[in-house]
């Protein structure tokens, strides 16, 4: 026999190894009755049912074993359009390592330099004290690749957030990502000490699925360090001529409803939205400096920016609330005690 011919099997590109060839010499009729002179008997139909049982099963293993199951999504800078909450979902935290069925943090994020298979990775870790410089850094997967497609969060592919370890020196950065997913933005540090970078961002996979993690890593300014203690709790306070207080009581492992009112000179400040929202809040724990990101309501709610908090437990935490006048960002800190 000299003409075989074989028939042709849809493969999906790149998912089927070279050693896997599937052929069937059947459409010439030549060839066909060089092979078949007359009907098969059962036993011949219960192997060639076997023997494509077993093709499909090595086509579909292999196939299977190319998805990225840890959610990374590489090779592309290219950002996803948006992170897709479900429609009508209330304001929510992010950060948090755990979260029960309902959605409330049971733990909070930042305490880890990986965590669901992703890892930060700064490229330089120390910084000389009062001095200006960059701050480069990568985010990546369980391969070690860095991971380059995040969604877009509150108008943000990640969010930065630098403190130093006694709470002191809170900033709110955004870097940009290269094409090579190396983040960098400008940092000082402003003080000696060691301070903690959260990197907050979700992770959009090949097939769409997107992974909401926050990482933290630390960062040292040599020096003589001298840790501030944190200020008595307090539900007003002061910023740049604004007063902001907030009405709340907080209880670990409960989310309850925290709302604050921010009034200048002559009443009600004019707040404009900042990052698609009137006010983002941070919370760190004293001593671990657990994380907790939380949005707020997407509208005033009789002219105050209202958050559901959850504090995954008691203890001491500092609250940085970040709201926009005249096209200014301030920051309001304030220190709360969780029973």
């Amino acid at each position: 026999m000299t003409d075989q011919r074989p028939v042709a099997v849809p493969v999906v590109p790149d998912q089927v190894p070279d050693a896997v060839v599937v052929s069937a010499r059947a459409s010439d009729p030549a060839v066909v009755s060089d092979y078949v002179s007359a009907a098969p008997d059962r036993s011949t139909l219960r192997l060639a049912l076997v023997v494509g049982g077993l093709v499909l099963a090595v086509l579909l293993g292999f196939g299977l074993g190319r998805l990225n199951t840890n959610g990374a999504a590489t090779g592309s800078p290219s950002l996803a359009a948006e992170h897709t909450d479900p429609p009508g979902v209330a304001p929510h935290n992010h950060g948090s390592a755990t979260t029960t069925d309902q959605g409330a943090a049971t733990e909070p994020g930042g305490l880890a330099v990986s965590a669901a298979g992703f890892t930060l990775a700064p490229l330089v870790t120390e910084f000389a004290a009062g001095r200006p410089d960059q701050l480069r850094f990568q985010v990546r997967d369980a391969q070690r690749r860095p991971v380059t497609r995040f969604a877009i969060v509150h108008d943000k592919p990640l969010h930065l957030i630098v403190v130093r370890r006694d709470l002191t020196g809170y900033q709110h950065l955004h870097p940009t990502m290269a094409a090579d997913g190396t983040w960098s933005v400008p940092l000082t540090l402003a003080q000696p000490g060691v301070w903690r970078a959260y990197a907050d961002f979700t992770v959009v996979a090949d097939n769409g699925a997107q992974t909401a993690v926050t990482l933290g890593a630390d960062l040292v300014a040599p020096g003589d360090y001298q840790p501030r203690s944190l200020p008595a709790p307090a539900t007003s306070t002061t910023v740049d001529g604004f007063t902001v207080g907030y009405q709340g009581t907080p209880q670990a492992g409960a989310t309850v409803p925290v709302t604050f009112r921010i009034e200048g000179a002559g009443g009600a400040a004019p707040l404009e939205r900042y990052l698609g929202a009137y006010g983002h809040l941070v919370a760190l724990r004293e001593g671990d400096l657990g994380y907790l990101h939380v949005h707020p309501e997407p509208d005033l709610v009789d002219g105050q920016v209202k958050f559901w908090l959850t504090t995954p437990g008691p203890g001491r935490y500092r609250l940085y609330l970040d709201f926009q006048v005249n096209a200014e960002v301030k920051t309001a800190e304030f220190t709360l005690t969780v029973p």
